[in-house]
Parts: structure tokens; sequence; C-alpha cells
């Protein structure tokens, strides 16, 4: 049923068809021209000067489109992020060079910073330059937050923190199916203190992950430095979570930051995750670093000389250059960020930045901007190279064939009989533990210290011990594995993470709101290939009270009805092994919802039982019929018995039917209010 009339439905999803047929890149699969820019970082001991140049020749690049396209944005009064997206550039630009999307995969966890990653995309052809400057936040082509396009990242950012757990799943499939895969997560310098960041550390340290975290450094939050907002340094608490800190003076010192990325894959390849950590320059007894050290190191004496004076500051003064800077190669507004980060007059937060008011000719013909002759060689030479041509290709749809089981392997299949009482999780119990039989080596099991609970202990039997992670009580992040997991492989696998029902109302929600923003290539937000397995669903009194209580476990699950394939509530335990069979064969986000109670096992008006394994899943199931009766009882999952009680004792006048999950079938409600008039 919708509160919408048809007519205004249908207009808004002809809507919705039209911004995706007029969208450039929003398609099943897209195919660039793309520069032949290739780094094997395994076989690649050191960068040669011509590498080098071509690096910081395209770093160049993308940063003018960055500005041009801030610049456009600043003709109808917005603005964006700027100085993040400056800063992302020189990393993210080695990150594209040594990326294979099969082997090695990359996201962003400071997805706020995304014009950095469109701009080094169109530099290297994965996207049109044009796209970049005039449509980006104007249209769902290139829209304000990182999200996936031709060459980027399946991983759309969204709250800060989150994606460090997704890309500690994503490492964990990729290595499964490869074991010289490796994922890099670039980071910012704020959501690493995020509880599902922290946690996801350490599911990386816990399963041993090839994932290596690069963080800009650069000392700048939303609304102040770091030191004014969060005055507390990553390294020790990341590391105690067991991730190894690689540091370096800079990002932009493309040499020095090409052995971190050297030394980190050759650890990520022994089991070891990581952080890149750019420290910046500080006076040591070797060295003063002050104004006239940081004139010097970019050949801006005039710039750095008009900022001081016009804030009195002296050209003498000792500062902190951090290794990753904000606004990078945009020199005025770089400079306002160290005069921040150092507490100095002058000093302005870049992390909004924008081009309003400036001029874009004025900010392009400054000397960073501006490709030196050995940069322009390299540029030139491949501007000129032969294109790679790379096909970009969406994730299978919702339904598709997933892990199914055969009927000789149904046969094997044992479910506790009609008119017993029983545990409907027994059922899914048997469900997981056949399709992981049945497929050891494609499925994966996200458990939080649980599995005798909620049952998922004979199926983590049976898969090997790469493809199982215990994450104990950090539910949060456990669930933002499992989405990463989803985005590991494109072949068939699946992705299952279980816990009470009532955590996933609260702390792990999560894992579940990331659905909201997750765009398939072909233009439509859906949920990911995880099976989100809620055990203990209603008011599960006892030992654990109110903590075990789930209350919401429905609503929770029409809320995201729109990005799930199916809901799943069986209403006894060999509904419920039908409900996982179906939920592990078809591709795409699921919710199961499982009961922890005793309940009756549902059998037909002759006494067979209502489900059997090799039943296919049906939303509604109808559970008793009477010639005359003019009221039906609609029981969803646990309720099925009672409903079926209660047609009893009102002796024929009411029909019931057992809804197993959602959606309902089309014009089922409509059918059910036409015939039942009592």
């Amino acid at each position: 049923m919708s509160n919408y009339s048809q007519g205004a439905w249908k207009a808004q999803q002809d809507r919705n068809d039209q911004l995706i047929a007029d969208s450039k890149f929003m398609r099943p699969s897209v195919t660039s021209q793309v520069l032949p820019l290739n780094i094997d970082i395994a076989g690649t001991d050191a960068l040669d000067e011509k590498q080098i140049a071509t690096l910081q020749a395209l770093e160049i690049e993308a940063a003018q489109i960055s500005i041009s396209s801030l610049a456009s944005l600043a003709t109808i009064g917005e603005l964006d992020h700027l100085g993040g997206g400056l800063d992302l550039i020189p990393s993210l630009m080695l990150t594209l060079a040594a990326t294979d999307y099969e082997k090695m995969q990359y996201t962003i966890e400071n997805a706020h910073a995304s014009i950095g990653y469109y701009s080094s995309l169109a530099a290297l052809g994965y996207v049109d330059r044009d796209s970049v400057v005039h449509k980006f936040r104007r249209g769902l082509d290139i829209p304000g937050h990182v999200s996936w396009v031709p060459g980027g990242t399946q991983l759309n950012g969204g709250r800060l923190g989150v994606m460090i757990p997704v890309a500690a799943g994503q490492a964990m499939g990729m290595r499964a199916r490869d074991p010289q895969s490796w994922v890099v997560c670039h980071c910012g310098d704020a959501g690493w203190i995020a509880g599902q960041a922290l946690n996801g550390f350490n599911a990386a340290d816990i399963g041993n992950l090839p994932l290596t975290f690069v963080m800009q450094r650069n000392g700048i939050q939303l609304s102040d430095s770091n030191k004014n907002v969060m005055d507390k340094d990553p390294r020790p608490m990341v590391e105690a979570m067991g991730v190894e800190i690689i540091e370096l003076n800079a990002l932009f010192d493309t040499a020095e930051m090409y052995k971190a990325y050297k030394h980190a894959h050759s650890r990520a390849m022994e089991g070891r995750p990581t952080m890149i950590f750019p420290t910046g320059y500080s006076s040591s007894d070797s060295e003063k670093v002050d104004f006239n050290w940081l004139a010097n190191r970019f050949g801006i004496g005039a710039e750095v000389e008009a900022i001081t004076g016009k804030n009195g500051v002296s050209m003498d003064q000792e500062i902190w250059v951090p290794g990753s800077l904000m606004s990078y190669r945009d020199i005025v507004p770089m400079l306002e960020c160290v005069l921040l980060v150092n507490d100095l007059p002058g000093g302005v937060d870049h992390h909004d930045g924008h081009m309003k008011g400036r001029d874009e000719a004025e900010v392009l013909g400054n000397v960073m901007l501006t490709r030196d002759e050995a940069q322009q060689a390299a540029f030139d030479e491949i501007s000129g190279a032969a294109k790679a041509e790379v096909t970009t290709n969406a994730r299978p749809a919702p339904g598709t064939a997933n892990l199914t089981l055969n009927a000789e392997q149904l046969a094997e299949i044992s479910l506790p009989e009609a008119g017993k009482k029983t545990s409907a999780r027994a059922g899914s119990e048997a469900g997981y533990a056949a399709v992981a039989k049945a497929h050891p080596n494609d499925t994966f099991i996200v458990s939080c210290d649980l599995n005798p609970s909620t049952k998922l202990g004979k199926a983590a039997a049976q898969v090997p011990t790469q493809n199982q992670i215990e994450l104990s009580i950090e539910e949060q992040a456990a669930l933002l594995v499992a989405d990463g997991l989803a985005m590991s492989s494109y072949k068939p696998q699946v992705n299952v993470v279980s816990t009470f029902s009532a955590f996933f109302e609260g702390i792990a929600r999560e894992g579940l709101e990331l659905w909201r923003y997750q765009r398939n290539l072909n233009g439509v937000n859906e949920g990911l290939n995880v099976i989100m397995h809620m055990s203990h669903v209603g008011a599960c009194t006892g030992r654990d009270h109110f903590s075990g209580w789930s209350l919401d476990w429905v609503t929770l699950a029409i809320g995201y009805l729109p990005y799930v394939d199916r809901f799943y509530a069986p209403a006894d335990a060999r509904g419920a092994f039908v409900a996982v069979k179906d939920a592990c064969a078809r591709y795409g986000a699921h919710i199961v919802a499982i009961p922890r109670d005793n309940l009756l096992v549902l059998s037909d008006e002759d006494g067979n039982a209502l489900y059997n394994p090799d039943s296919e899943w049906e939303a509604v199931t109808p559970l008793r019929k009477h010639d005359r009766a003019k009221t039906a009882i609609l029981a969803l999952g646990a309720t099925a018995g009672i409903a079926q009680d209660a047609a009893e004792q009102l002796g024929g006048s009411a029909d019931v039917y057992v809804v197993n999950g959602l959606p309902l079938p089309d014009g089922f409600l409509a059918d059910i209010f036409e015939k039942y008039d009592g």
C-alpha cells in the first residue's frame, strides 16, 4: 500500500529513470580510454625521475581541474571541500597508478574530499574533465561525496570513520580470492577517533588483513585545527589497535611517499595492516624550519613574505609544516592553513575551501600549479601515448543467482517434524551449514561472540579460517566489515553477519545505514550483498531482560526495504531453513529475522509440514482456509501459531495467512480487502 497515488508514484519513477538516462556514467558498463599510468609496487624498488615527474605532472593537472570546478561552483554561490580535495591528490594519484581493480583496490574514508578524487580520475581519463568542472555537485554523475564512477571506488563514502571497517572487510574478501591482494584506504586526521574506525583498525589486526591506511595529517578539522578540537596523536592509539605505523615526512614528497607505499605493500603481503603517517617538518638540531624554509621548499618566497608581512609574523618564526598540506598548491589558502595549525595571526581554516570572489586565471597561474620543464615533458609523453581501455562493470542486480543448493544436497537436510515445538534457530542453523558445506570457499562469516546463540557455529566450522572473523562485541564494526566483504568480488558469495536483533536496532545500525548511500555503477542506490542475521527478535524475556528486547525489528526492516531484496520473518524452524536457503541463493541485501523462543512447527490442514527443504520461498503462505470465512488474519513470523489458534476459536470464520517476509506480492493487500468484508 502507498500513501501516494499511483500517478504520483509513476511520475516520480519516470523522473528517476530520466535522470539516469540523461547521465553520462551511470550505466551497467562503462569503458574509458585511460592514460597508461601503471606502477608495479611489488616489482619497483624506487621511482625514477621520469616516474616522479609524471606523477607530479598529473597531480598538477588534477589540481587545476579542482580549481576550475570550484570556480564554476562559485558562479552559483556554492563552495565545497577544496582544501581537503587538493590535499588528497598526491597520495591518491600514486594509489591510482598502482591500482589494477583486481588484486588491488582503494577507498576513501574522508569522502567529503571528493573533488580531489573526481579530478584525479578526470586527469587520467576515466571521466571527462568537462563533467567534473561543470557538473560537480550539480548532477547525479559527479555528486558531492565520493561515489562510484568509472575507475573509482565502489565504496561510496558517508560518515567519517565508517570506511575503516568496510575497507577491512573488502581486504578480507579479496585476500580469500587472491593472496596477493591489497587494499589502500585514504583517510583524514579526524575520523580515526570515531568508534567504528577504532573497531575497524582492530578488525584489520585480528584478521591479519592486507590493508594500508594513508592518513592526510594536515592538522585541520571542520571548525578549527586538530590541536584546538581534538588534540590527540593518532599514532599510539592506532598502533594499540594493532596497526603498524609507517612514518615519513610528507605525502607531497613523491619519492619518499613511494618508499612508504613499498614498505606498506610488503607488510600487507605478510598479513600486517599499516598506516602511512606523514609527520611533517619541524626544527631539529640539524635544520631550522621556519617561513624561510617553507618559501625555499616550494619556491614561493614572494607569497610567503607577503602573507607573513600582512599578519606581522616574522619570516624567522619556527613552525610545523604538516606533511599533508590542506589546500596544497593553492598558495594563499595553503599558507593560511599553515598559519592556522601554528596558532599564528592570519590563520584560516580552509576545510570548506572555495573560489568565491577569487580570480581563476590568477590562481591557476601560480608557480605551484605550473608544470616545470621535466613535468611538462612527462605530461606530454603520457598524454600522447596509446590509451589503455578500461571497462568498469556494475555489480549484479538484486535477485541474480548466488549460492544455491541442488536436489541431492537438499535431500540430505533433516528438519523438525510438524507439530513439534522448537526454536526457529534450528532451521536457520541447518540452512547456513548446508550452504557453507556446499560452497565453503564462497561463504564468509562475521561473528560477534554469539555463534552458539545465533547458531552460526556449524556453518563456521565448514569454511576456511580466512573466510571468517570473530569481532567479539564490536557489533557496529561487524556489520560494516560484512558490507566490505560484499565489495570484494563479483563472484557469487554469501556474506553473513549475525548478532542479537536488539544490537541491530542500536549500536550496529550503521551497517544498515551504509546501504542508503551505496550507489551501484548503474545509478541505483541499493543494499549490498549481505545477509544481516537478526537473532532473538521480539521481547525475549529472561536473563537478559530489556537488553535482549528487540521491539522495533519489523519497523527497522521496513525502513530499509527500499534497499533490500527480501526481508525474511520465518514462522517456524522449517520456514527458517527455506528463508536462509533463499537468501543465500539470491544476490543482494537481505535481512533474516529469527525468534529465540520455541515455536510450533506449522502444518497444513492435512497435517503435513507447511514448509519443506525444497520449498520455494514465498512472501505469503495460506495456513488455514474456510469456505465461509469473512475475516483474514495476517500473521508475521512467530505469531503464526497464535493466529492458527485464534482461527480455530473463531470456528471457521477466519482464514489465516502466514506472512513470511516482505515485500508482499503486487496486489495482495488489495485482493485481501476485496475478498474479506468481515
